[in-house]
């Protein structure tokens, strides 16, 4: 899914490097532990519960994505997974970086 995400963003006139940041926001994962996640092409799952520390901060990601409220979303797996696609799905529709993160 990574590269659908890049370019999902570069479509849109965002970076790379800002899906890496929403990616790192979200997970706790520093850019080199990222980069090692890809190069192991690991399943969500295991990206997930190998994530140093999720951002508590990611509960404030509300909405709905792929005609689900990421909030209602019961599977933990499949949450994360929603909160990713709409972090990067905001990105791609133009709000700043600081919104994204919920700074």
């Amino acid at each position: 899914m990574y590269p659908h995400y890049i370019a999902k963003a570069e479509k849109k006139g965002r970076t790379k490097s800002e899906v890496n940041e929403i990616i790192c926001w979200l997970t706790g994962y520093i850019q080199e532990q990222l980069e090692e996640q890809l190069e192991k092409q690991n399943d969500f799952e295991t990206f997930f519960a190998e994530a140093p520390q999720l951002n508590p901060a990611r509960t404030l990601i509300k909405g709905v994505i792929c005609g689900v409220r990421v909030e209602e979303i019961e599977e933990p797996t499949m949450r994360e997974i929603r909160y990713l696609d709409k972090l990067i799905d905001e990105l791609a529709k133009g709000k700043s970086m600081e919104k994204i993160l919920r700074n």
